[in-house]
């Protein structure tokens, strides 16, 4: 069992940023709206394609398997067994009726994707406040309506405390991978909520990137497979991953404090802190948007809501541009 402490170190810090949700479905607490492209949110009536029994596979995996395998909750597709440790039974199939399999999410290999979390590599103690935090209530988000968070803060309650503590143990134990391609741009592609998370629509059309971190996965069937391979691109605005590591290191004349305090010089984590590099820019924006508008409260968010309350919607386009772009 792990031992851990819950001390106000869980700086819940810059796992920084947003996801993207309809202007109409939110507004926050004090009264602005999040960003689309940081909350987005399946359209009304989308009708989710049949499985017609045809196998998928995935690159440099000799496995097969169905749509309805692959979007089974209670099932983390391994497509990769050779790259991971064994997963340990909450992580490959969850305990039904309520608690999803951890892998399913976040992967086998807890590289997760823009609509949640990776957690390879994050400190088991955070990993298990966090899972204390959904459950208690004090960690929710701006729009609980979105499945993702929605599915955390109903399977934290049926989960027991030994089950987070395997999962925190698994995902502690690996070593993340990059797999997100930050691109500086003024034009993105047109992209489509799918899975609550944007992607490519593949017409070839662009649009300028404006005030937005678009962020899409490079093979959209891939990571509907929930393959832990797959491979994202970020397009941020011009400028900002220098303007991100600039405010990272200085704090922007007390606008924010320097992340390297909390988060190490690397950004990837101090003690039970959890890394920020190289994690998905899209959720780093949710976190950092949430903790400023006061509706993730856990244990360290007092420290990372003074952290965070003056920073504008460009700074934290900025800093989580430039932490997405490091290596893990």
């Amino acid at each position: 069992m792990i031992s851990f402490s819950l001390r106000p170190l869980f700086v819940l810090s810059v796992t920084l940023l947003f996801s993207t949700l309809h202007a109409a479905d939110l507004i926050a607490p004090s009264g602005d709206v999040p960003p689309p492209w940081a909350y987005p949110v399946d359209p009304p009536g989308v009708v989710q394609p049949k499985d017609d029994g045809t196998l998928r596979h995935v690159p440099d995996s000799a496995l097969a398997m169905t749509l309805s395998q692959v979007k089974d909750g209670f099932v983390s597709p391994d497509w990769h067994p050779d790259d991971h440790p064994p997963l340990p039974g909450i992580v490959v199939h969850g305990n039904k009726p309520a608690v999803m399999a951890c892998g399913y999410c976040h992967r086998a290999e807890g590289t997760g994707g823009p609509e949640n979390a990776s957690l390879a590599g994050q400190p088991a103690a955070y990993i298990i406040q966090q899972m204390a935090d959904f459950k208690s209530g004090a960690r929710v988000t701006t729009l609980p309506q979105r499945a993702p968070q929605k599915n955390m803060m109903l399977l934290s309650k049926a989960a027991t405390t030994q089950e987070a503590e395997e999962a925190a143990a698994y995902f502690s134990s690996l070593k993340p991978k990059k797999n997100i391609r930050v691109v500086e741009t003024d034009m993105a592609p047109k992209t489509v909520v799918h899975g609550w998370h944007l992607a490519d629509d593949k017409t070839g059309e662009k649009e300028p990137i404006g005030q937005r971190i678009v962020e899409v996965p490079d093979d959209l069937e891939q990571f509907i497979s929930r393959d832990s391979r797959a491979h994202f691109t970020a397009y941020v605005p011009p400028g900002s991953i220098e303007q991100g590591k600039t405010l990272a290191a200085t704090g922007g004349a007390g606008r924010t404090v320097q992340c390297a305090i909390c988060h190490g010089a690397d950004l990837r984590g101090l003690g039970p802190i959890p890394g920020i590099a190289g994690r998905s820019p899209s959720y780093l924006v949710r976190q950092l948007y949430d903790l400023q508008h006061g509706v993730r409260a856990g244990l360290s968010s007092a420290l990372m809501k003074q952290t965070v309350e003056k920073l504008t919607l460009d700074d934290m386009i900025a800093l989580a541009a430039y932490a997405a772009s490091l290596e893990p």
